[in-house]
């Protein structure tokens, strides 16, 4: 489906995915359409990066589509099980989704940036104490939402195909941990985050089809790469900037070489004289999780006025 096409012909939507205009002379720019999830565990996190890297919009009243307000970006809210086909196809420009979904997909997508969130493994699990080792399960019933990559993982251990294997894999949609409770599998393929899903069912690990997080990805046609790295660039900071706090402090000159030495930034420090010419002004940024042990360590030497605010956004 081309969703280009199928946003302009609905009436409410008419104009949501037109280039935006541009001053007189210059070429019109085509508007990028950005995939983000709708729902779900990750939807709000994805929210919270669109924000972040300025994408500032408003979202009409059940509608899936939205106009950012500063960038020639529409935003469409999909479920993220189907974002990586919509890239994939080029319907959607570039898109946030799991890489267990792109794998799954088999489309041909270009991976911009790990997200570093929405970590989890695709295990093949089986009810506890039945199985020691995954050929175990070579030539039995495996029901999962992933039947390609199940069958692939299978493939390996056949040593065959996965259009041969003899493991009878299944497709079902939701619900996956409960297949083998039921009599109806004799082992399944479910992603495993915490793993509570996972016990609570009775099952436990016999082996790992693959690991995956969050991803932003792009069609590799993408005509406007100019904006997905633009956007690319804002998410990128905005999630360094998560994990980063800047630091401002006081020191005397002479203790300046120490107290560099336990902040000395990604680069270099900010260093500025004061009116009292005997000490300095530091601002630095350091990582959040140290932040109170550093202040501890630069309070012993003498530091003052130490102050910490919360980054928005950075490039480093």
């Amino acid at each position: 489906m081309d969703l280009t096409k199928a946003t302009m012909s609905s009436s409410p939507l008419v104009g949501m995915v037109k280039p935006t205009s541009a001053a007189d002379g210059q070429e019109e720019e085509r508007r990028i359409l950005f995939a983000i999830p709708k729902k779900g565990r990750l939807a709000s996190q994805v929210m919270d990066m669109v924000e972040g890297a300025g994408l500032h919009h408003t979202r009409p009243h059940r509608l899936d589509v939205a106009l950012c307000k500063s960038e020639a970006v529409t935003l469409v809210f999909l479920p993220a099980s189907d974002i990586a086909s919509y890239v994939g196809d080029g319907d959607v420009d570039m898109g946030i989704t799991g890489e267990d979904i792109i794998e799954e997909t088999g489309l041909e997508v270009e991976v911009l940036e790990q997200l570093g969130i929405g970590k989890c493994k695709l295990c093949l699990q089986t009810p506890v104490g039945t199985c020691k080792d995954p050929s175990g399960l070579v030539g039995k019933r495996i029901v999962t939402s992933f039947p390609n990559l199940t069958k692939n993982y299978f493939a390996k251990l056949e040593g065959t195909t996965a259009d041969e294997i003899t493991t009878d894999v299944r497709y079902v949609s939701g619900s996956v941990e409960v297949a083998c409770c039921l009599g109806l599998a004799d082992g399944v393929v479910d992603l495993v985050e915490t793993g509570t899903t996972m016990r609570a069912a009775g099952l436990e690990p016999a082996g790992v089809v693959m690991t995956s997080q969050t991803v932003l990805i792009m069609n590799p046609k993408c005509q406007n790469t100019a904006l997905v790295e633009k956007i690319r660039k804002r998410i990128k900071g905005f999630l360094t900037a998560k994990s980063k706090s800047m630091l401002s402090y006081n020191v005397e000159k002479a203790n300046l070489d120490a107290a560099l030495a336990l902040t000395p930034g990604s680069t270099s420090p900010t260093v500025v004289p004061l009116h009292n010419s005997d000490f300095m002004s530091v601002t630095v940024l350091v990582n959040s999780k140290e932040v109170s042990a550093l202040m501890d360590a630069l309070e012993e030497i003498g530091a003052t006025g130490l102050v910490v605010y919360q980054a928005e956004n950075c490039r480093i």
